[in-house]
């Protein structure tokens, strides 16, 4: 796989701004997610919290995407207690970047929205590893598979 990704900067928690140029992780993983405070969303943000420390061991650092505002994003971070940042795509150009952007069936009705997606970056750019149209159960332990099994 190995694509290259563009850099980008986007606003996040804690007053920061993400770079993704000079990452000094040997792995940044952009979990993109449809919406703070709703059920499948709190779950996977709640499993990347329970196994931070083992991304952390693994040389990994992990945020959170959504179109969700920074003051969204604070108070979903302060009510989970999450230890990663959450980035805030509200124009959605990282959405367009990645591809996230689907139409999907919710409650009956077709609706735009993002694609759960996760992608796994290494430390010079390169995309190594994604999901996409991904299920909560399971998936946060098998992306810290992938980054804790890469020499």
């Amino acid at each position: 796989m190995a694509d290259a990704i563009s850099n980008f900067s986007a606003p996040m928690t804690s007053g920061q701004t993400f770079e993704l140029s000079g990452r000094p992780a040997r792995y940044t993983v952009l979990f993109f997610y449809p919406k703070d405070n709703t059920p499948g969303c709190t779950t996977e943000n709640m499993a990347f919290r329970d196994l931070h420390e083992q991304f952390q061991a693994a040389g990994t650092e992990i945020y959170g995407i959504s179109r969700d505002s920074i003051r969204s994003h604070e108070g979903f971070k302060a009510k989970l207690g999450l230890p990663f940042e959450l980035i805030s795509d509200p124009e959605e150009a990282l959405c367009q970047q990645f591809g996230v952007m689907k139409m999907k069936q919710m409650y009956g009705k077709t609706v735009r929205g993002i694609e759960r997606s996760t992608f796994v970056i290494d430390a010079q750019g390169q995309l190594v590893k994604e999901w996409r149209g991904v299920k909560v159960a399971g998936h946060v332990d098998e992306v810290l598979e992938f980054v804790a099994h890469q020499a």
